[in-house]
């Protein structure tokens, strides 16, 4: 579960800071320096690939180490790049926090010595003080203090280098593009000096390491197509002592294809009050600078009110309300649609009912409120309007989308309750059909109404529940699924140009995890 931390949290987190919890004894030596400080670092696992051990040695409280969730034990260790006199490791937990773990060190990265260990923790900062030696230090968490993983906004390690190397390289410098693609962005620098040598680079991504060449240039592939990307390099000598990064630049990955494309975000599942990666998906957001947003339900929980809204939604996709095309989900009904109505107002009732349809190039849109169906089993009124609108469209072109999806391989599996709605589609042969509810990404071949597979009379569809509440890990295996992930966040980037389409699905990291198309509407 991506969790993000509250304004509450951040403010007791500072507090923790100036007034530490002590766990251990005696008192650091005043010579004593923080040598862990961007040193490279290894670790068990990571929850989703923005969550590298690197953000727990960077020096910013914002950003995060996580381990996979549920699984003991668990573990992240640094290098601090020579043998080293220890005095002290400083722990800075979010909420997911280990009630029991071990401080051990090595001076090879593979024997391990365990120096301390320590029982029924209670998070926060723990500051530990300690008489040893290593050049490696690990924290490995044996017991969980919650249902999630491990995790640290900072691992801190102090002492002094035995006549070591300290003094990290110089910035790179005149960072350019020497070219991109539609999936790809070359870049070239000026090489960083060192006493004793620059042994490699990191190139950085959006602010993640995505690659390490030991030259001076580097291709970054898998991108997705017509977004932009900000890159820096940093250098890093045999010690291991990391640099600071260069001058930064920005570049863009050419369009997909040729035509007049229209670009469309898609994402359901959205923004909490907790433990919401929406801020992380919105950066998508801006970098491909979509024409159109469309959004598959549960924009906002837990119950969609106007307050939630205002708190969270808004301040992260609601900067694009004016191109957003939502569609409501279980979530926005438990306040009776009234929030929901409240903020998105004409937006979200183009034609006076939650249900509604619109247009882009070619392409008929037509967004469904599934959850009464969902509720009840009927919705009368609201399905004899859609066989109308879809008897009546005009464009060669169909793509609905509604919250809860007819056919999937996710937690709540297939749901022949919306049946009628499917069904409804399949007799025009509609295009792409999309959805949420489940919080995970997959592609499903054409399927026709029995949930068969059917290229000739069968609907193409695709779930995309990334869009920031907690992933779901469970499964339902059926035919027909292409394409599946549930490790991370992210969002559809839907490209339609005249009579075809095709999508990019990009994650939090910048990582393209998914292609499809074209294809030609039918």
């Amino acid at each position: 579960m991506i969790r993000k931390r509250t304004r509450a949290g951040v403010a007791l987190a500072l507090f923790a800071l100036v007034i530490p919890q002590i766990a251990g004894s005696g008192t650091a030596n005043a010579a004593d320096t923080l040598l862990s400080a961007n040193k490279p670092t290894t670790v068990s696992s990571v929850e989703a690939a923005t969550f590298g051990g690197a953000n727990a040695v960077d020096g910013d409280p914002t950003t995060r180490w996580a381990s996979l969730e549920g699984v003991d034990p668990q573990w992240i260790a640094v290098d601090l790049g020579g043998n080293a006199a220890i005095s002290r490791v400083k722990l800075n937990w979010e909420v997911a926090y280990a009630s029991e773990y071990k401080i051990q060190t090595s001076a090879d990265g593979s024997s391990w010595s365990t120096k301390k260990t320590l029982y029924s923790q209670n998070g926060g900062i723990d500051d530990v003080y300690l008489t040893t030696s290593g050049r490696y230090v690990r924290i490995y968490g044996t017991k969980r203090g919650t249902p999630y993983g491990y995790s640290l906004w900072e691992m801190e390690v102090y002492g002094s280098i035995e006549g070591g190397d300290t003094s990290p390289p110089t910035a790179p410098t005149n960072l350019a593009s020497t070219g991109t693609t539609s999936s790809s962005v070359s870049l070239q620098w000026t090489a960083a000096t060192d006493d004793r040598g620059v042994v490699g680079y990191d190139v950085l991504r959006n602010g993640s390491v995505v690659g390490t060449p030991t030259g001076t240039t580097f291709t970054d592939s898998g991108l997705a197509s017509g977004t932009a990307f900000t890159y820096t390099v940093r250098a890093r000598d045999a010690a291991g002592n990391l640099g600071p990064v260069s001058n930064a630049v920005t570049a863009t990955t050419l369009p997909a294809g040729p035509g007049d494309n229209i670009t469309i975000v898609v994402a359901g599942d959205i923004a909490a009050l907790n433990n919401s990666a929406h801020y992380e998906t919105v950066r998508l957001i801006d970098q491909i600078k979509p024409n159109h947003i469309l959004t598959v339900g549960d924009n906002q929980y837990d119950s969609g009110t106007l307050t939630e809204f205002r708190n969270h939604y808004d301040k992260s996709w609601g900067k694009y309300k004016s191109i957003t095309h939502p569609s409501p989900g279980n979530h926005e009904w438990y306040d009776n649609l009234n929030g929901y109505k409240a903020y998105f107002g004409a937006i979200a009732y183009p034609q006076g009912k939650p249900y509604y349809s619109w247009e882009a190039g070619e392409f008929h849109f037509v967004s469904v409120d599934s959850d009464p169906m969902d509720n009840n089993g009927s919705d009368s009124a609201q399905l004899s309007w859609l066989k109308t609108d879809l008897a009546n469209n005009t464009k060669p072109c169909v793509v609905g989308y509604m919250h809860h999806p007819r056919f999937t391989s996710g937690k709540y599996g297939d749901n022949a309750k919306i049946a009628p709605y499917w069904n409804a589609f399949a007799d025009v042969k509609a295009d792409l059909m999309l959805g949420g509810h489940n919080h995970h990404y997959e592609r499903l071949a054409p399927l026709n109404k029995s949930g068969a597979i059917d290229q000739t009379n069968g609907v193409r569809s695709a779930v995309v529940g990334i869009g920031g509440d907690w992933l779901y890990k469970e499964r339902t295996p059926r035919v027909g699924v292409e394409k599946y992930f549930s490790d991370s966040h992210g969002v559809m980037k839907l490209t339609i140009s005249g009579r075809s389409y095709s999508w990019e699905v990009i994650d939090t990291a910048g990582t393209v995890r998914d292609k499809a198309g074209p294809y030609t509407c039918r």
